[in-house]
């Protein structure tokens, strides 16, 4: 009787520490995996989980993927002039101009892991059509100061230092533009920071933190909780913010503007109920456009034409 107890009471021991050591051992892999998915390392090349063995998804599951400081790989083939700009970093800016009649100035900016050289050939397309352009580099990117990304949470205060910056010029047609992470930078610098642009363009916009962070696990082909719930904490603690509160699709109820919103169908990281609750929380005058066959903001790969199309269409009934 006596030994049946101390064998009760010993497995309970080692089912405490069982437990206590892989809660230490998971919160030491989410706290690897969030400095790494908002901090860029100087060396590298950037990992694409998608075409990883089994062995090296598994690893790094425990570390976490590293990913190199983007580069920007090419100019203008226009006339450009450097901008920087004072936010919570340096920004560096490009500067385009269309011509003496233009339109309007639509501010471009980049996604997740990317840089302001990526923009061009979107930007050649609002300058054909007679929009000035400012592409962005947000921080940790390009041009710009530091190695951090918070996925558009501090981003969405240098899309609101960009618009002050082309409304002091004396703009008064300002339109805004981005995909993912840059969409919900200006989801959020909107609805936080209040600014009127004439309309805005977003592609592929996350709805909440805690999703994108799920999405990232499962393109491992790993189950989601509960690391994705600790990662977006650790994730916020590290960048200074509550992560479960970056909610862009409450955002997207502030934004009173006519907005353009595009999805690509067969997008990983992003699900179309994502797109739809987005969607229906605008405020404003709206639209949707999807495209069947393309990815996570990859429309240009085989939608050109149409993407152009849309795009110009848009900015035509919203002069």
């Amino acid at each position: 009787m006596i030994q049946g107890k101390n064998t009760k009471k010993k497995f309970m021991r080692v089912s405490i520490w069982t437990l206590c050591t892989l809660f230490v051992l998971s919160n030491i892999s989410a706290a690897l995996h969030a400095y790494k998915f908002s901090h860029f390392s100087h060396t590298g090349t950037r990992t694409r989980c998608k075409n990883l063995s089994f062995g090296t998804k598994l690893g790094l599951l425990f570390t976490g993927i590293e990913n190199p400081r983007p580069v920007n790989t090419r100019l203008p083939t226009s006339p450009y002039t450097v901008v920087n700009i004072k936010s919570n970093v340096n920004i560096e800016c490009w500067q385009i101009s269309a011509g003496n009649e233009s339109k309007g100035t639509v501010i471009l900016f980049h996604g997740y892991t990317s840089n302001k050289s990526e923009l061009l050939d979107r930007a050649s397309v609002f300058l054909s059509h007679g929009f000035n352009c400012l592409l962005v580099d947000f921080m940790g990117s390009g041009g710009s100061e530091g190695n951090q990304t918070t996925i558009g949470y501090k981003e969405s205060e240098e899309v609101r230092d960009c618009y002050n910056y082309v409304r002091q010029l004396g703009e008064q047609n300002i339109y805004l533009y981005g995909a993912s992470m840059r969409a919900v930078a200006i989801i959020k610098s909107i609805s936080v920071d209040h600014l009127s642009p004439k309309a805005i363009i977003i592609e592929c916009p996350f709805s909440t933190m805690y999703e994108t962070v799920c999405a990232r696990f499962r393109l491992l082909g790993v189950p989601t909780v509960p690391m994705a719930g600790i990662l977006v904490f650790w994730g916020g603690v590290e960048n200074g913010y509550w992560g479960f509160s970056y909610r862009p699709v409450d955002d997207a109820k502030n934004i009173n503007c006519p907005t353009l919103l595009q999805y690509g169908e067969q997008d990983e990281m992003v699900s179309r109920n994502e797109i739809d609750a987005i969607y229906a929380s605008l405020s404003g005058p709206k639209k949707l456009i999807t495209y069947p066959l393309a990815g996570h903001d990859k429309y240009l790969n085989k939608y050109q034409k149409e993407w152009a199309s849309n795009i110009v269409e848009f900015l035509t009934a919203n002069k």
